[in-house]
Order: structure tokens, then C-alpha cells, then sequence
């Protein structure tokens, strides 16, 4: 779609050199010039973005489950991509596990970028990750030929059979070959042995039991992820492939990740709103909304996750967006060790971490960077994604840090509307969303032309 060119102009744009005043010219969807505010050609349509909002980049949601095919009514590109674009989300990156048949292949890649294609259906950029399963090592290159940004593995089962956990023999297998394509492995860091034992120790567990969020903090020990943390950092050391972790929970193992990254290993971190927001200690009997793996851990915990991020230990903050249909959570009888593990929440990532962020003294860049600019950094897309910067997608986001709102469920456009922040006040709102210079959403709206995401290879 050919979008006119124009400037889009505010006294708070976000930009790698800080907050400034700034006119930000577009032409046929890129960043062609980042100047005074005064910088508007004669007769240049100009968009004012008013002194109460800020202009953003896109953000860029690197661990997306949106499980099409074969588990649409989980989530779909549809109402996932649409969720993303209500929350400023202009780029994504899908995981591989939950469709049927699941990214492990060059054929089922091609399944899976098939559905994506469909008319009308992606909203924002789609790119996607390949698996790493027992046995699949000769596949590695032909994904990476055909445009996966990296490639995801389980330690643990993942809860589906179509995407098999690896051992230790199997990641000597597959790592090498990753480091000789230069690919990514991002992994699900627990080890099987401590939650084994813990799930031993819930065998005769009564449905009050069962209720209870303590019972199944304790099924997913802190020792799962140190374990998997040292066992990955062994193995990037001995193989030289690129390692990224996902999901990280656990403060018990952030001086190994420390150590890491001081030794000058290739290894990155990620966490996810819900272990910044939520405490376990005030998750409430039976809200099974709240259930995760690894699982939202105490206060204290909480803390030196935030310590973490502001020391550069760890990277980014993603969503790990993993909805079900709400039978699946188990919502009626509040069974946490039953119901399928996953947050619903694409769409809050934006206000969930600024409302954190901003009560503990964060800045709005700091914000940007995790959103952002260091997700684009981790599949390689900074030069395109990330930043309002020359040359970069005009990807943008109005956005009115002050304002506040209560959370709804009939506000979400994620396909299953349970989610744990259902009731929550969260700071800023999302006004506009630019897609390559093209508005695709505004307070509430999608616009006709809006279905206009384009799929996204590794360059």
C-alpha cells in the first residue's frame, strides 16, 4: 500500500539520542528525516501530535503464541495481530510449538507462513521462529534458508506432542550446526529434575490443595531455571552458538547470567510483564489466569528482576503472549496444577511495564529500549525496527504516557479475553498506531486498510 508523503510532529519524540522535540518525515514508509520541530516542507501534510502524548517507535513483541494452524481457537494471526497493533506493537516474532503441524520443518514452515498469508488477515509484521526438536538437525539450515529468525527449544516438555523437549545429547547435536549458520537458539531454561521432584511431593494433593498458588509455586522450583542457566551457558561456551533465554524468572540464577555476559559470551535474557507486575504473594486462590511456566514468584523476587534490568543483565521485556480458550484455565474449579499454563497479554505489554517502570523512577527511553530497540537488536531488524531513526520503517506510536485506564476484557481483541490484569488500573494509553507510515489503528479503531502486515524473513 502506497502511503503520501508527511510529517508527523512532537515536542516528545523518542529516539536513540533522547526525548526531543523533533518533526519526523515520511516517504513511501520509511523514516526519511528526523529534524527541528520546524523542519515541514511547503505544502507537506503535517500530523500535530499534541503536548500531552509522545511519539514512539513501534514496539517489536519478539515471543508470540499465536498457534495457527491446527489451534486457531487458541489464538489466530487475525485477532493476535490486531491485539498487537491496539497495543503498539508493529512487529512480532511467532513461536513454533503450538500449531499444528509445528514450525520443526521447511515444509511446516511453509504451512505455517501459508496461514499467515491469508487475505486479510496480519495487522502488523509477522516473523517466525523454527523449533529444535530430537532428531530434526538436518532441517536446522533448510529453515534458516527459508527466513526463520533463530530457532526455539524446550528443556521440559512444552505441553504439546508435537513439539518434543531436547536432552543435552540432542543440543550437542543441533548447537554446532547454529553455530556454523550464525543462527540464534532461544531457550525454554527449566530442567526436568527439580519440578520431577517437586510434582512428587504434590502426588496427594486435595483440590483445596490444588487451589492454592503456593502448591504450584513450589511444582516450579527456582532450581528448574538455575540448572538450565548453567547448563546453557556451559554449552554456548563450548560451542559458540548464539543463546538467548526466554521467559526468565528466577533471581537465584541473575549472577551466572551476570558472570555470562562479563565473560563476553554471546548470551542474552529476556523476562515478561507479568514477573514485574505480579507477586505470588498476592495471587489469589483459584486464579488460574495468573498460572505460567516458569511461574510469577514472590515480591523479593520481583524486585531483583527489576535490579536486573536496570544493571543490563537482563535484555528485553516480551509478552510471551500464550493464550487457550478459558475451559483450558480451569477458571470454574481453580485447579492450578491442571490448567495450561500461559498469560494472555499482547496487547498490555506497553502500559503493564510503564505503569512498573515509572513507579520505580524509569524513564520512558528505558522503556523504549526494552520494547524496542533491543527486541529488533535480538533478530537483527535494528537497522529496519525498533528506533525513529533515518532509513527505519515509520513505524510509530502516539502515546499518552499520563493517562490511565482500567483494564476490561471487553477491550482486548485477543481472541480469549481472561486474562490476569483483567480489573487493573495501568498507566498510558495507546492513541495511534502507524504501520510503515499507515495509521492501522486509532482509540479503539481499525482502519479499512488496516490487514496490511507483511511477513518477515531474516535478512
Amino acid at each position: 500500500m502506497s502511503v503520501p508523503e508527511f510529517v508527523i510532529r512532537s515536542r516528545r519524540v523518542v529516539t536513540p539520542d533522547g526525548i526531543v522535540p523533533a518533526s519526523v518525515r515520511v516517504r513511501e514508509g520509511r523514516i526519511v528525516a528526523v529534524g527541528a520541530l520546524e523542519d515541514v516542507p511547503d505544502n507537506c501534510p503535517l500530523v500535530e501530535v499534541d503536548d500531552g502524548a509522545a511519539l514512539l517507535p513501534g514496539l517489536v513483541d519478539t515471543h508470540v503464541h499465536i498457534n495457527e494452524p491446527g489451534r486457531t481457537d487458541w489464538e489466530g494471526f487475525n485477532t493476535a495481530t490486531r491485539a498487537a497493533a491496539a497495543g503498539g506493537v508493529t512487529t512480532l516474532v511467532e513461536m513454533p510449538l503450538n500449531s499444528i503441524p509445528a514450525t520443526t520443518t521447511r515444509d511446516h514452515l511453509e504451512t505455517k507462513r501459508a496461514a499467515a498469508a491469508a487475505a486479510g488477515k496480519c495487522y502488523v509484521d509477522v516473523g517466525f521462529w523454527g523449533g529444535v526438536v530430537p532428531g530434526n538437525t538436518a532441517e536446522l539450515p533448510r529453515m534458516f534458508e527459508g527466513g526463520v529468525f533463530g530457532f526455539k527449544c524446550f528443556l521440559v516438555p512444552s505441553g504439546v506432542d508435537e513439539f518434543a523437549h531436547v536432552s543435552e545429547d540432542d543440543l550437542r547435536a543441533a548447537m554446532p550446526e547454529l553455530a556454523r549458520m550464525g543462527a540464534l537458539l532461544i531457550v525454554h531454561a527449566e530442567t526436568p529434575a527439580p519440578i520431577e521432584a517437586a510434582l512428587a511431593d504434590t502426588a496427594g494433593a486435595t483440590a483445596d490443595d490444588a487451589r492454592r498458588y503456593e502448591t504450584f509455586l513450589r511444582s516450579r522450583p527456582k532450581a528448574a531455571e538455575d540448572e538450565a542457566v548453567a547448563l546453557m551457558i556451559r554449552l554456548c561456551r563450548e560451542t559458540g552458538a548464539r543463546v538467548h533465554i526466554v521467559h526468565h524468572s528466577s533471581s537465584s540464577s541473575l549472577a551466572l547470567l551476570r558472570a555470562a555476559k562479563d565473560e563476553g559470551l554471546p548470551f542474552t535474557v529476556e523476562t515478561c510483564p507479568h514477573y514485574l507486575t505480579f507477586a505470588a504473594e498476592d495471587v489469589p486462590d483459584g486464579a488460574t489466569e495468573f498460572k505460567c511456566c516458569p511461574p510469577v514468584r514472590e515480591r523479593a523476587n520481583r524486585e531483583r528482576l527489576w535490579d536486573a534490568l536496570d544493571a543490563g543483565t537482563l535484555d528485553l521485556i516480551v509478552s510471551d503472549h500464550s493464550p487457550c480458550p478459558p475451559e483450558m484455565k480451569r477458571r470454574e474449579e481453580g485447579d492450578f496444577l491442571k490448567a495450561w499454563g500461559g498469560i494472555a497479554s499482547l496487547q498490555l505489554r506497553l502500559p503493564a511495564v510503564w505503569t512498573e517502570a515509572r513507579a520505580r523512577g524509569h524513564s520512558i527511553e528505558r522503556v523504549v529500549e526494552w520494547l524496542a530497540a533491543a527486541p529488533a537488536r535480538l533478530v537483527e531488524l535494528d537497522g529496519r525496527k525498533g528506533a525513529i531513526r533515518v532509513g527505519c520503517d515509520a513505524d510509530l506510536v502516539v502515546f499518552r504516557p499520563d493517562e490511565q485506564f482500567r483494564v476490561e476484557p471487553s477491550m482486548l481483541h485477543h481472541r480469549h479475553k481472561l486474562t490476569p490484569y483483567a480489573g487493573r488500573t495501568l498507566s498510558g494509553v495507546v492513541e495511534a498506531t502507524f504501520l510503515r507510515g499507515a495509521k492501522i489503528y486509532e482509540r479503539g479503531e481499525f482502519k479499512s486498510e488496516a490487514a496490511t502486515g507483511a511477513l518477515l524473513a531474516r535478512r
